[in-house]
């Protein structure tokens, strides 16, 4: 279908904006432009009753993780918890681009939600921010009791980059033999080629372009290298069975979207129950446009579903 009308106009201000390219403008000044946009497309933040930011003692560091609680503590009655991991390319982005994000699927999916403040590059080059996803994970399940999570209804979520580190996280589960109740990925970069039909077509004018994706791989990656490995690029893994079961979110304009078909299949071949939900019209990042964008609420909406379903939760309303 043609793009949203509402997605155009992102696009029609995106074009006449007269801030540069992120290539050009550095690590730095592409956080704070970064920061300034996804404020301004994204909804008002719902109220939540706690959030709080929480420092993870990890050897060498410290790594921050943002609580949100939808209704208060009860260590009596452990409750479902997502371990969030914000997009932006492994560069930019943080728990503040994504906070608005994190309330609505917290506040949606009835859940406990744990925002994780990856180190990012080029200061930390691969795979500095796959350490933290996976020692994140550990924590949370190590702290559960202490933190009122039932490590039963434990998921892992992001999106772009962030769906990147969470199915990485889902197939480091898998090794470790811990058990997930769910991988929400929405819009992942799974692949480390752009070679597909869709990075052909999208290459530019749709907010996420072929240059940009260039540039945030060169501050990441080390050598060529680690190019094939799967922690940068799942789909590169050699065996996904045994995964958690998997809702994928993709947007038809998407210079992404054939890789994330391409997921999608190697885990459905690999005895992996998935869903995946095309948005058409819809472009890279549109989950944080829901201030001005339908389509993006109704996504909210689909993505808190699957996190109920997969928690076991009632329907909202009942």
């Amino acid at each position: 279908m043609p793009l949203d009308p509402q997605v155009e106009k992102i696009l029609y201000w995106a074009q006449r904006s007269s801030v540069p390219p992120y290539p050009e403008l550095g690590a730095v000044q592409a956080r704070e432009h970064y920061a300034k946009a996804s404020a301004t497309l994204d909804i008002v933040p719902p109220s939540l009753h706690a959030v709080q930011d929480i420092d993870v003692e990890l050897p060498g560091r410290v790594l921050r993780v943002r609580e949100y609680a939808p209704w208060p503590h009860s260590w009596a009655e452990p409750r479902p918890a997502l371990l969030y991991f914000h997009g932006g390319g492994f560069t930019i982005g943080s728990v503040d681009t994504h906070d608005r994000v994190c309330r609505v699927l917290a506040l949606g999916g009835d859940c406990l939600v744990y925002s994780v403040d990856y180190r990012l590059a080029p200061e930390h080059r691969f795979p500095s921010a796959q350490d933290d996803a996976f020692e994140s994970l550990a924590w949370l399940r190590n702290e559960a009791t202490a933190l009122g999570v039932d490590p039963a209804r434990i998921a892992v979520g992001g999106d772009s980059a962030g769906g990147t580190l969470a199915a990485a996280s889902a197939i480091h589960a898998r090794d470790q033999g811990w058990t997930l109740a769910l991988q929400l990925l929405i819009y992942p970069g799974v692949s480390s080629h752009q070679d597909t039909d869709s990075y052909r077509r999208f290459a530019s004018g749709y907010l996420l372009d072929a240059q940009t994706v260039q540039w945030f791989f060169a501050q990441t990656l080390r050598d060529a290298r680690d190019r094939l490995d799967w922690r940068f690029a799942p789909l590169a893994a050699p065996d996904l069975r045994g995964l958690a079961s998997a809702w994928i979110a993709g947007a038809e304009y998407d210079p992404l979207i054939d890789e994330d078909h391409a997921y999608a299949q190697r885990l459905r071949e690999a005895g992996v129950a998935v869903r995946f939900v095309q948005y058409d019209g819809m472009i890279h990042s549109f989950f944080q446009h829901a201030g001005f964008v339908q389509a993006a609420r109704r996504a909210h909406d689909d993505a808190c579903a699957a996190l109920r379903e997969a928690f076991g939760q009632p329907e909202q309303g009942r």
